[in-house]
């Protein structure tokens, strides 16, 4: 009886043997370990998760003091390979049984940056409306005196500083525009994230035929609701950047890897995803400096000389009108955009 209620618990829960080996796992623990309970029971668990300390150590202390112990921010790697942060308690239940429940600590840390990012955001969504606001009247007054100092002015050279007068508003009003971001509806259709990167791919081929493009797609990812336009444009900002600053930099050999991924019971901002896919933006470059990982998705910043910096603010605010959103890993050598687009929503 206690089995299936744990079978529902959303948190990991597994029981060891004296030996430390597995017994049983509930969903939630195969979930958030990677692992199939049907494969791994009978195994030792030191054997399958590893972790900066030692996880049997703790598991042996309090099997032998018949004590529970927790561990705090433990970090993990899965037989994945992946690094996992978890709180964790060991519980001695008799001398021949262990209770261990694990809370990943790394959902929390995400909740936690990813509501930092959207108040950032709204904050920023609502100074440059305001801005633009300010901005685009006196704009519209210059463009429109302007054109009617041209209709007086009999002397071509004139003529043609007031048409470039004319041309130069335009081109702020235009900049003005763009730090707001997409300016109509989405049309939220089915659409396969594989066309979107293959369009991507082929305009960057054609711009850039000396980067190496190579592609690691997952062909089981379904069909994404969403607006195929400016997902292209949102894909293509992120990686035309990381192009740009592969060729800017002068790099031997300049690649960039298109990857796709399914993550599962996966989280962004406040709600928990059945299915989220996962678009990976990698290059060799020369990485993002220090001084702009906090500000990288802030419009008008950028790490590049002939940067406007509205690229990776765009593809934010797109991302974010799909419930999604994009995170960054950064170091010379690699930088990796991690674009996160809910497919299925937990209803449970």
């Amino acid at each position: 009886m206690y089995q299936r209620l744990m079978e529902h618990l959303t948190t990991a829960v597994l029981l060891l043997d004296g030996e430390l080996c597995l017994r049983w796992m509930n969903p939630a623990a195969e979930a958030l370990l990677a692992l199939s309970r049907s494969r791994v029971v009978g195994q030792p668990l030191p054997g399958l998760v590893v972790g900066e300390e030692d996880i049997g150590e703790v598991l042996t202390k309090a099997r032998d003091e018949f004590h529970p112990f927790t561990q705090r921010e433990a970090r993990l790697i899965l037989p994945t390979g992946e690094p996992l942060t978890v709180d964790y308690t060991v519980t001695p239940l008799s001398p021949d049984e262990l209770l261990l429940e694990m809370e990943p600590r790394d959902r929390l840390l995400r909740i936690s940056r990813e509501e930092a990012l959207q108040t950032r955001q709204e904050t920023i969504k609502v100074l440059s409306r305001g801005l633009a606001h300010e901005v685009k009247n006196p704009l519209g007054g210059i463009r429109g005196a302007a054109q009617l100092l041209e209709r007086d002015l009999e002397s071509p050279q004139h003529a043609e500083f007031t048409r470039i007068i004319i041309e130069e508003v335009d081109r702020l009003r235009d900049l003005v525009d763009s730090m707001l971001g997409p300016n109509r509806l989405n049309r939220h259709e089915p659409l396969n994230i594989h066309r979107v990167l293959e369009r991507v791919r082929a305009l960057l081929a054609v711009e850039h035929p000396e980067v190496t493009i190579s592609r690691d797609y997952d062909p089981s990812l379904p069909d994404l609701m969403g607006d195929e336009s400016q997902m292209i444009q949102a894909m293509l900002n992120v990686a035309r950047n990381a192009v740009e600053a592969m060729t800017e930099s002068g790099i031997d050999a300049p690649t960039l890897v298109l990857k796709t991924r399914a993550r599962r019971q996966f989280t962004l901002g406040a709600e928990r995803h059945r299915l989220v896919c996962e678009v990976s933006i990698i290059d060799n470059g020369p990485g993002i400096p220090d001084a702009l990982r906090e500000t990288l998705f802030y419009p008008m910043v950028s790490g590049r000389a002939e940067g406007s910096g509205l690229g990776l603010s765009i593809a934010q605010s797109i991302l974010h009108q799909h419930q999604g959103l994009i995170e960054c890993d950064s170091a010379p050598g690699h930088t990796e955009f991690r674009l996160l687009i809910p497919l299925e929503k937990c209803h449970d």
